[in-house]
């Protein structure tokens, strides 16, 4: 299978750095053919400006969607993000490498998505009617292939609790895995997320190591998070709105879980 891995830390010998090159040889070793973009290395351009729409004339206003629909449409994006698409449309499985700042990406990750997700390429793709809101959320561009990430956090895993103090995880990563990942239609795997990455000893970066190796050992195999589809009939359209029979005990991020999909709970 062919693998994307887009890591983001400006440090060689960081741990986040440490744990790609671990994925990158069990996927290697498994046969896998694998591509990295390695944002600091390139030099990646992080924000959006009228430079990524070369065509644009000078006299006309930047108003980013409908600049990035053209540019996409008639081929006259930059070079570096139509390479980057490229490589999404070659991929299989796309896996995002970063530490966990500020509860998110960083900042040049977060770049990344902004450019290469044009309109066209990553929304705005399909029907968008009062029946159908478009191919997205499970459908789009980059349906039938899997993504997953794989994160550092300073803090303790108790921290990122249901009760911890900075949040659940699972909260945390739902803008990435939801609405960057899964909005374009990937299926989305659980994270790999390893804690305390600020005072890591040897054995226990070895014990991290071998799970993560376990992990990519199963990628193309583990059940992918059971986020609802939006045209699978769970969303009134145009709203948007989750039916009120579903999951009526629930708000919030939680209700776009579909955890009968996977046996995690009743029916709602």
């Amino acid at each position: 299978m062919k693998i994307l891995v887009v890591s983001a830390h400006p440090d060689p010998a960081s741990l986040t750095n440490a744990l790609r090159d671990v994925a990158l040889g069990q996927l290697q070793a498994d046969g896998h053919e694998v591509r990295i973009t390695d944002l600091y290395v390139e030099g990646w351009k992080s924000h959006v400006d009228r430079a990524d729409f070369p065509a644009l004339p000078d006299a006309a206003r930047l108003r980013v969607p409908a600049a990035s629909s053209e540019a996409f449409a008639t081929g006259t994006l930059t070079d570096d993000v139509i390479a980057e698409q490229a490589k999404l449309v070659w991929a299989d499985a796309l896996i995002l490498v970063f530490p966990l700042w500020w509860f998110s990406m960083p900042a040049i990750l977060k770049g990344w998505i902004d450019r290469v997700y044009a309109y066209g390429f990553a929304y705005g793709v399909g029907e968008h009617s009062e029946t159908r809101w478009g191919d997205r959320y499970g459908e789009g561009t980059l349906a039938g292939k899997r993504a997953m990430l794989v994160v550092t956090a300073g803090g303790w895993e108790a921290h990122y609790g249901p009760r911890g103090i900075n949040g659940a995880i699972d909260d945390l990563l739902f803008p990435i895995q939801h609405g960057v990942l899964f909005y374009p239609g990937y299926a989305v795997l659980p994270p790999f997320v390893v804690y305390r990455a600020d005072s890591m000893g040897e054995s226990s970066f070895a014990a991290e190591a071998e799970s993560l190796r376990a992990r990519m050992r199963t990628l193309f195999s583990t059940a992918p998070l059971p986020f609802r589809r939006q045209n699978g009939g769970d969303y009134a359209i145009p709203s948007m709105e989750l039916r009120p029979d579903l999951a009526p005990h629930l708000t919030s991020f939680a209700v776009h879980l579909d955890t009968a999909q996977q046996g995690i709970g009743p029916t709602p």
